[in-house]
């Protein structure tokens, strides 16, 4: 027997935490049908057949965004033999307003006080038993967090969607809202037949717009319902949205009044506490950075430095050993090349980045899930909204940490279009997962021991986020006020090391899969471009300035001259690669490195980091960025600002940092040899200075663009007096 129970609940309501508790390692990610928002099932430990299904977070069954209506159709399309719905017990009146509704969904409900730990802390008390007479289903008190109440949760759920005991709805509406919504199911009932008849006659009240869609009636019939609503209006005057809204609220307060009791505390709580400094107006953003500096500083400068000889010795096991059976087996020349050093030596380029990157994603996923990555957002929201950006623009900047793909179809989430467009052109600017290997190779090279250039890449693609929100919302395309922003923080809370490690695994799973399949692919092809010419003679090491490669990279260098990487057609080769997947620049790099010297210096390293940063991504995301704006235009203009903007600010790094920091060891030129890379990590010198000459550089043209925008605000006000 096959049952499949929906997860729903809030946002924050650590709906994540005990999916990942409920499920184990059995979990399947993926997309839902007809659309990209993140699909993840998993298998119930104990309990074979019974799949969980994860629904994206939602505050109501009336939604706004395609998660919400994600949500929705699953519920009421693919109807699930239970439901468990996790309440923040913690905030329980907020969450109990979607179990209000998913108890008149006609499919059996298992309520889950989650966080009872932090309840308990509070001193607040809650009558389990009473409340679950009140909503007339199955309540469980657990804590995902300490792994609390799980087994009985397991079971009762499966319980319930045996049993398939439907739920009656105890919602109490006023007998003039509730005769007015039984006479819109009168009349729906009298064409169409639906188990959800109740629910779908109060969406109709509340003139739902996919609902009036779906449903079939007659005009006449239509006409008939719109006129009750409208009586109903006049009546409360108020609109019958909200007028349903209100009284939900209402029977809501009814039940917490009747089964929570609240201890009166005094002072602040914990989270307060921290709030008052972590979002402190002077102290939030020199915060934030400290923290990125201490994540990367751990990471790729120390704990993961260490771990990159050990890899590279494993690749160069793993090589040797290939080379000596091929040699055995009397392969030729070309093919052990092509196995050993365009293959192996390539994709194990970059795989000596996995362990840094796995520290990297642990301490990412640490401040996730302890809450402070929600904090960030509302900090950027204040900043961004001097910008002419909104918060709601934040939220899929911080995704697209991860990955640019889903941060670019977060954008879904920001309801103004010119918003929602300049979102997803800008989102690209932050750092995602797959540029992270280029900068480790840099950092590892070029500035071993300088735990500030990791961050500063952060600082950058934050700085050509708001300078560029300055620029286009001053033209026609993005002129407007930005979305209003509203967000909740929830309670700061230990991270809990089984979800913080499952998070990491995935993460570095995804990476790794990639490495098996786009890179590997990439690497193949990059080894074949640098051993053979145009007309497919190997030409091997000695010729490679003959190569297929070679006549490319050297017919487009002299682009990349002015910004400093362009006297090495390898490196302007690797910056064209990158569209493949950013991490193949590491790969190009490593496979055409072995072979020539390619030379940088340190401000020409930065520079080269700093175009990487902003050009276009890769190829799957500008495949994103064309399904998101829905025409060729928008994303070619997309496409064009980003790599527009990388070139311009990548010659101010090459120009002004040569200028003043000529003589010093950060203009030496030095070759970027990644099968040493150990060694210059332990033996570069590093001259910190640049970092604040960049840094100066880039805040006085942000600081010039703010003066010019309060001047021009000035202006305005001004003309409008006169």
């Amino acid at each position: 027997m096959n049952i499949k129970i929906a997860l729903a609940g809030n946002p924050n309501s650590g709906k994540t935490t005990m999916f990942n508790e409920l499920t184990g390692s059995s979990q399947h990610v993926g997309n839902w049908p007809g659309v990209t928002v993140e699909k993840k099932e998993g298998i119930l430990k104990g309990h074979k057949g019974v799949t969980v299904v994860d629904l994206p977070g939602i505050y109501s069954l009336s939604p706004y965004t395609l998660e919400e209506v994600v949500a929705r159709d699953f519920l009421l399309k693919e109807k699930p033999d239970a439901i468990i719905n996790i309440i923040d017990a913690s905030n329980i009146e907020r969450n109990l307003y979607l179990t209000t509704q998913l108890t008149e969904l006609n499919i059996p409900v298992v309520a889950v006080l989650n966080m009872m730990d932090i309840v308990e802390k509070a001193g607040i008390k809650i009558n389990t038993d009473k409340l679950s007479k009140l909503l007339n289903c199955t309540v469980v008190e657990t804590s995902a967090v300490k792994g609390t109440g799980l087994k009985e949760l397991a079971s009762k759920a499966v319980e319930a969607a045996k049993t398939n005991v439907k739920i009656i709805p105890t919602i109490e509406f006023s007998k003039y809202v509730a005769d007015s919504i039984t006479r819109i199911e009168d009349i729906y009932n009298s064409c169409e037949y639906s188990p959800n008849s109740r629910w779908i006659a109060a969406k109709l009240f509340e003139k739902d717009k996919l609902v009036m869609e779906s449903v079939k009636l007659p005009e006449n019939f239509k006409t008939e319902i719109m006129e009750i609503v409208e009586e109903a209006e006049n009546k409360y005057d108020d609109d019958s949205e909200s007028i349903i809204t209100n009284q939900r609220y209402e029977y809501i307060e009814k039940i917490v009044k009747d089964t929570v009791v609240k201890q009166r505390r005094n002072g602040l709580s914990s989270s307060d506490k921290i709030d008052s400094v972590v979002t402190n107006k002077f102290l939030a953003l020199p915060i934030f950075f400290a923290v990125m500096w201490l994540i990367y500083y751990v990471s790729i400068s120390t704990i993961g430095d260490m771990t990159i000889g050990y890899v590279e010795s494993i690749v160069e096991s793993i090589q040797t050993g290939v080379e000596n059976l091929l040699v055995s087996t009397g392969a030729s020349f070309w093919a052990i090349d092509l196995a050993v050093n365009g293959i192996i030596g390539s994709i194990g380029a970059i795989f000596t980045f996995v362990p840094q990157l796995m520290i990297l994603f642990f301490f990412l996923s640490l401040l996730e899930d302890s809450g402070y990555m929600a904090r960030v957002a509302f900090i950027m929201d204040r900043i961004f909204r001097k910008f002419g950006l909104s918060g709601k623009s934040f939220i899929p900047m911080l995704i697209g940490t991860g990955c640019s793909i889903p941060g670019i179809m977060a954008s879904r989430t920001v309801e103004n279009e010119k918003d929602r467009r300049m979102t997803i052109m800008l989102t690209p600017f932050v750092p995602c997962g797959a540029k992270l290997p280029v900068f480790a190779m840099f950092i590892a090279l070029m500035f071993p021991g300088a735990a500030w250039v990791g961050p500063s890449m952060y600082l950058i693609g934050i700085s050509a986020v708001i300078i560029s929100g300055i620029f286009l919302k001053k033209t026609r395309l993005f002129a407007g006020d930005p979305a209003p922003f509203i967000m909740e923080l929830p309670n700061y809370k230990l991270p809990r090391m089984k979800g913080v490690a499952i998070h990491m695994w995935e993460k570095a799973k995804s990476f790794v899969v990639k490495a098996g399949t786009v890179i590997f692919l990439s690497c193949t092809v990059l080894w074949v471009l640098q051993n053979f010419s145009a007309t497919f003679e190997y030409l091997g090491a000695e010729r490679v300035d003959e190569s297929m490669l070679a006549a490319i990279g050297g017919s487009i260098k002299w682009i990349f001259v002015p910004i400093g990487f362009g006297d090495s057609w390898a490196a302007s080769v690797a910056s064209i690669t990158g569209l493949i997947a950013k991490e193949v620049v590491v790969a190009t790099f490593a496979s055409v490195g072995s072979v020539i010297p390619i030379e940088f210096t340190q401000v020409t390293a930065f520079a080269f980091m700093v175009f990487t940063l902003l050009a276009a991504p890769c190829f799957a995301a500008i495949g994103a960025i064309r399904n998101e704006m829905g025409n060729w235009k928008w994303t070619l203009i997309a496409i064009g600002y980003q790599t527009g903007l990388a070139y311009v600010l990548s010659f101010l790094v090459n120009t002004v940092g040569s200028f003043l920091l000529r003589g010093t060891s950060a203009t030496e030129r030095k070759v970027l040899d990644i099968s040493i890379m150990e060694e210059a990590a332990e033996g570069a010198v590093v001259n910190g200075d640049i970092v604040l000459i960049i840094f100066t550089a880039l805040f006085l043209v942000a600081i010039g663009f703010m003066i010019y925008n309060k001047f021009s605000l000035y202006g305005k006000k001004a003309e409008a007096k006169a």
